[in-house]
């Protein structure tokens, strides 16, 4: 079985563990204080009807040495997720792995697949459900922002095909592997979806562009055996496809995004069908939000895509609110209001931002109802905000933090 049996929201905890070019490692799960505070996160979720949920384990913590495994770090957020029924994805690698491994070595690939069987292990162990993973999450754009842009650890340029590769091999030699400890795994292969276009109608700049827009496929098609076949990839290799969505994954070739109002612009439910018509697997919308005071908006506007793709006959799991809880700053610190709940209090309360709790609950209830075939969301006037409307109001706050 793949669909999961929650809810259509999910609530996605950042857990990003990579080194900051200061040297500085990120621990986002730490920061937030959801490793201390997982069993309670679940419960707040749960309050406000989200039952599912995406979270990370954190490798460089699990395997201090080589091949010396403590899951001391996770099992108390495992032991949370079963006691309280809260359905978890798990992202196994969110950026980070040990300091004392070479990301372009045979031994990464090694390591990767034993820690994937430990903690597939673990996860069998404590919890009769079928376990529910990432292998690696967004091996397309990390290898970009790794090996290409040069802004992610290893902060390479020219390398980003080589970090691909790598990545798929250690994802295709762990699937194998996985399966071996629990048949029953559910895997999601998460990326995003981008659309690009071209700076001038010139035969050459509309191919670059293209050719950019089709890299988006690249590691799902390796990953399945697609393309390069020598890595091993074949059709079995992942259950579901996970796409990752924000305002800037639409943009010129060597330009600045693009929002709905520009004609460029295309549907976000046509990228969704794009998926599911290439791979014939359910989706997953894995990671959409923004940051201030757009939050519900935004969600109002996605759901619009969404409940579209879905009219049009796309299987969609479901809508994951990424990240759910704010969180410090990658590089500043700053307190990123983008979640649904606040940083927790000396008491461990989180404050919640109303309009987005409030709109999860309205777009839940109408998703129930057109999965039961109650209703044609797009007929009921219940998602008034349209694209022109909302391309007006999101280059306002642009402008006016331009200005600031």
């Amino acid at each position: 079985m793949t669909d999961t049996s929650g809810s259509f929201f999910l609530g996605g905890f950042e857990c990003s563990t990579h080194r900051l070019p200061s040297g500085r490692r990120l621990d986002l799960v730490h920061s937030t204080r959801h490793d201390e505070l997982a069993a309670s996160d679940y419960q707040l979720l749960q309050q406000h009807g989200i039952r599912v949920a995406r979270d990370g384990f954190r490798w460089h913590l699990i395997e201090r040495s080589p091949g010396q495994y403590d899951f001391s770090s996770a099992i108390p957020m495992l032991e949370a997720a079963r006691d309280t029924g809260m359905e978890v994805i798990w992202d196994l690698w969110h950026y980070g792995w040990p300091d004392d491994l070479d990301l372009f070595s045979a031994a990464f690939v090694d390591r990767f697949v034993r820690y994937a069987r430990e903690a597939v292990l673990h996860m069998s162990e404590l919890d009769d459900r079928p376990p529910r993973i990432c292998l690696i999450n967004e091996i397309s754009f990390f290898s970009w922002a790794a090996g290409e842009g040069g802004i992610f650890n290893p902060f390479q340029t020219h390398r980003g095909d080589e970090v691909k590769r790598q990545l798929v091999r250690a994802t295709i030699e762990a699937v194998d592997a996985v399966r071996r400890v629990n048949p029953r795994v559910v895997i999601y292969q998460i990326d995003p979806i981008i659309n690009v276009v071209a700076r001038s109608d010139t035969p050459e700049d509309l191919a670059l562009a293209e050719g950019y827009r089709q890299s988006q496929f690249a590691a799902w098609d390796m990953v399945l055996g697609r393309t390069a076949p020598e890595l091993g990839g074949n059709e079995g290799c992942f259950d579901i496809v996970g796409v990752n969505y924000y305002i800037h994954n639409q943009f010129v070739w060597e330009g600045g995004m693009i929002v709905p109002s520009d004609p460029r612009y295309r549907h976000v439910s046509a990228m969704l069908e794009e998926v599911w018509r290439r791979y014939r697997r359910p989706v997953l919308v894995a990671e959409t939000g923004i940051e201030g005071e757009t939050r519900a908006a935004w969600l109002r506007y996605m759901c619009r895509e969404v409940f579209t793709a879905m009219k049009a006959g796309v299987p969609i799991q479901g809508v994951c609110l990424y990240p759910i809880l704010n969180h410090p700053g990658w590089d500043d610190d700053r307190h990123c209001h983008n979640g649904m709940f606040d940083y927790a209090d000396a008491t461990g309360h989180r404050e919640v931002f109303p309009p987005l709790a409030d709109e999860v609950e309205r777009l839940d209830a109408l998703a129930r109802a057109m999965r039961e075939g109650r209703v044609g969301a797009l007929d009921s006037g219940d998602l008034e905000t349209s694209a022109l409307d909302w391309a007006a109001h999101v280059m306002q706050i642009y402008t006016d933090k331009s200005r600031a």
